[in-house]
């Protein structure tokens, strides 16, 4: 069962996806968190037992497209995927994001059946 990376400055949105990919029904053994993008790459490069990053763009220390472009740029053996979902939902946003290597984008506000069709790749459906 997959581990899942929840990056975002707000507690409060964390345990909103939390419960929304509980409400869609996928499965996830575990969750770890983290509130900026430079706290997440030290995690992602200590535990290579995540395997999947939900990722906000707008945060302290370090953003969204910042964290990606470090990450991407250090081809670790394990290419963790990546979805940002953030409130920047232009389209010249999503395509800097995929630019530089997410897999997948979601615009909040979102509802559990948007969370499950953009995750349904990376997570299973209970």
């Amino acid at each position: 069962m997959p581990k899942v990376l929840l990056v975002d400055d707000s507690a409060v949105m964390r345990k909103i996806i939390q419960r929304n990919i509980k409400e869609s029904g996928m499965v996830v053994s575990e969750y770890a968190e983290a509130g900026d993008g430079a706290q997440a790459l030290d995690m992602v490069t200590k535990d290579d037992s995540v395997d999947l990053i939900l990722l906000d763009w707008n945060m302290p220390n370090m953003s969204g497209i910042d964290f990606i472009k470090s990450y991407r740029s250090l081809n670790l053996p394990k290419k963790i995927p990546i979805v940002m979902i953030t409130t920047e939902g232009s389209t010249s946003k999503i395509q800097e994001a995929k630019d530089y290597g997410a897999d997948g984008y979601l615009k909040k506000p979102f509802t559990a059946d948007q969370l499950r069709d953009t995750l349904g790749d990376y997570l299973l459906v209970n």
